[in-house]
Order: C-alpha cells, then structure tokens, then sequence
C-alpha cells in the first residue's frame, strides 16, 4: 500500500483476489505491508463516512489494519470504537444497503469485535438480516463471549487485564478463542 491512499484504493486493496486469501490468517508478512502503508488517525478520514465506499474503507482502516499493524499489541485496539462509531452512523444512514453483499460483512465486523453486548446484539441482527449465516456463526460466538465475560478474555493479556479464574479455565480450555 502506499502512502497516498482513497476509500477507492483501500478496498481494491483489501478486497484484491490476493488479500481475500490472508483475511484471517496471523501473518508478519502482511502485518508488515499494512504498518508501512496506512495509519489510521482520529479524525483523519471522518468525511469518509458520507459515503457507502468510504464509510466501508475507513471501517477497515479503523477495525481490520490496526489488528494487523499492531498484532499482540495494546494498540490493535485504539481505534475500536472509532469503527463501532462508523459502522453504526453507515448503518443508520441505510449506506449498508449500497455495499455488496460480499463486502458487506467488513462494514459490520467493527460491533462483532466490540465488548459491549448492545454491539454484539446489533451485530448478530445485522448479519442475520444480510443472510450473512458465516459471519453470523462467528457473531453468536463472540456475542456468547461478550454475555459469559464481559469482554473478550483473549485480550486480557494484551490489554494488561488480570484474568478472573473462570477466564483463565476458559482460555486454557479446547473451546478458547484466541483472536
């Protein structure tokens, strides 16, 4: 990526057939291709959000690159609700109903990675209602969390969160999350 970025440039990057490919994967590779391409700022791309394309890059630029650029770090988590903020004025404004289907799931991931259970309850109503029944799958599990913890136990080493008892049998169980 380079350093001149648009809405347009992000998502024919993030959304490019070579991308698609390492969405999910833990990878210092691409950890390091997001770090030296784009770091998002408060404020820096906020009129972004007038528009379906832009609400969608700034979303991924706030929700999906810190967690990369910043992988095990606190601040992979700095821009959260900055994210959670945009997706819900996109959704709230109908620009949702403007993103493809197959893009739509990245406008929404910002309230499935957040640790407020009003978040999450939005998120599974969203994905749901898009038919989006994979991200769904993945939403009713972190909704679960969110309801059993309060937040997502796999940050609390990140964050510099003690971990309560049930937590720590949680995370040492077959059924952890690790993010």
């Amino acid at each position: 990526m380079s350093d001149d970025y648009t809405p347009k440039s992000i998502l024919d990057f993030w959304f490019s057939p070579a991308m698609k490919a390492r969405w999910f994967d833990s990878n210092p590779e691409l950890d390091r291709e997001i770090r030296v391409g784009i770091k998002p700022s408060k404020g820096e791309c906020d009129d972004w959000c007038a528009s379906a394309e832009g609400a969608l890059a700034l979303t991924i630029v706030l929700d999906q690159f810190p967690l990369n650029m910043f992988r095990g770090m606190p601040a992979a988590f700095q821009t959260e609700q900055q994210a959670v903020a945009v997706a819900k004025k996109a959704v709230g404004s109908g620009l949702d109903k403007e993103i493809s289907r197959s893009q739509l799931a990245f406008l929404y991931m910002p309230l499935m990675h957040s640790e407020s259970l009003s978040d999450q309850d939005l998120s599974l109503k969203l994905f749901e209602s898009a038919g989006l029944d994979e991200n769904a799958k993945f939403a009713r599990h972190h909704r679960g969390l969110i309801e059993r913890f309060g937040r997502f136990p796999h940050r609390n080493a990140i964050l510099g969160r003690e971990s309560s008892a049930e937590e720590i049998a949680y995370l040492k169980s077959s059924e952890a999350f690790t993010g």
